[in-house]
């Protein structure tokens, strides 16, 4: 009987040994609920800032800049000087020139006049000398004729006399004359033509006087100003560019396979590493209209547009960017770590009678960073295996951590 008893202790201690071994064999398994939440499907990437308009501002001609009354970062109106230029003789041009009109103008006001003062004074003198002559003579005529009457004086000396009065009309005509032929109507269609011509001189010179100014051609921000004091600069070099930056254009690069999720009017989420904490949201302007090699990327270039009140987005700036391009209010989620890719697309599914683990197929929608929605295959009830050291398997017994 001592031995029977002795017999069944040892069954009883082998059994539980056994049972306590195959306990510490069963792996212990992180879980996690499937639950529902709002779910947003942000694509992340960089962009660039530009201006939403620019204007570069280049000189026409070669210069030297004497003066700019500006500095970058100043707000500029349409027509504001820019740059003061100096160029070389252009001021003694336009002066040489002015004067030439001057000169052509006089000429012309002259002959339209009758002709050149000086000929024109020679001549009213004459005229003048030889009407007091005549006047004189007219007089002795008539003094003669009066006494011809009296039988005073004979016909010849009447006749002297007239014959007098008429050389002094004759010559007197004759000057007359000589003015009129002073001025011929090819005389002054000359003189007009070289004041249109020294007219034209003077304006091509007051352009290249003006062009001695750079303004602003248009209303803006000068957000680059590359010019400087005594820079000797070429015809067509910059001297900075005007744009307006609020709002600015991010120019955002989505990788080639991520372009079927961007549409015009989603938001946008700006973030700029070198002010940390600050935002600033928008929404996408444009679609690409290709795909571009960016160093090892294919990427398009969507176009958004941000505002930006105080002007600390500038452009050149190499910013991050965070486009909203699904909100789902009620989706069915777990966590993304819980999706496997073994025999295609699925999770492992707790049995929670058993303890037991079964491979459920599943069909993912949209997703976050941390969560992804479950289309089909699971139900809120459900619980899903997170990743763990354990490999498991259909109908694997596992100590569930429900976290």
């Amino acid at each position: 009987m001592k031995k029977v008893l002795i017999s069944l202790l040892i069954v009883v201690v082998a059994a539980a040994i056994w049972f306590n071994k195959r306990r510490s064999d069963i792996p212990q398994v992180p879980f996690a609920k499937v639950i529902r939440q709002i779910i947003s499907n942000t694509l992340t990437t960089n962009g660039r800032v530009e201006p939403i308009e620019s204007v570069d501002v280049r000189v026409d001609v070669r210069a030297i800049v004497k003066s700019l009354p500006v500095h970058q970062g100043d707000k500029v109106k349409k027509g504001q000087l820019l740059a003061q230029l100096s160029q070389p003789g252009v001021a003694e041009e336009l002066a040489a020139a002015e004067a030439r009109v001057a000169q052509a103008r006089a000429e012309l006001e002259g002959l339209r006049a009758g002709g050149r003062g000086q000929d024109l004074a020679d001549i009213e003198g004459s005229v003048n000398r030889l009407r007091v002559q005549r006047e004189a003579a007219q007089k002795n005529l008539d003094a003669l004729n009066r006494l011809l009457q009296a039988n005073a004086a004979t016909r010849f000396e009447v006749d002297q006399a007239a014959q007098t009065v008429r050389d002094l009309d004759s010559q007197i005509e004759g000057l007359r004359q000589r003015r009129s032929a002073l001025v011929g109507k090819t005389d002054i269609a000359a003189s007009e033509a070289r004041l249109r011509e020294a007219e034209a001189n003077a304006q091509l010179a007051r352009t290249h006087a003006a062009e001695n100014a750079v303004y602003s051609p248009m209303t803006g921000v000068l957000y680059s100003l590359q010019a400087r004091v005594g820079a000797y600069l070429q015809a067509g070099d910059l001297i900075g560019t005007v744009g307006v930056l609020n709002p600015v254009r991010i120019r955002v690069y989505v990788d080639e396979p991520d372009l079927g999720r961007v549409s015009s009017g989603e938001p946008v989420r700006i973030t700029w590493d070198a002010v940390p904490g600050k935002e600033w949201n928008g929404t996408v302007e444009k679609r690409p209209s290709e795909v571009i090699a960016l160093g090892t990327r294919q990427v398009g270039e969507v176009l958004c547009t941000v505002p930006n009140p105080d002007r600390e987005l500038v452009p050149g700036t190499n910013v991050n960017a965070f486009i909203l391009t699904q909100v789902i209010p009620n989706a069915l989620t777990i966590p993304k770590s819980a999706v496997r890719r073994d025999n295609g697309v699925g999770v492992y599914v707790l049995n929670q009678g058993t303890n037991t683990v079964r491979w459920q197929p599943v069909k993912t929608g949209a997703s976050d960073a941390l969560r992804v929605e479950i289309v089909s295959g699971l139900s809120e009830s459900d619980v899903v295996a997170l990743p763990s050291d354990a490999q498991l398997r259909n109908g694997l017994q596992v100590k569930p951590e429900i976290q």
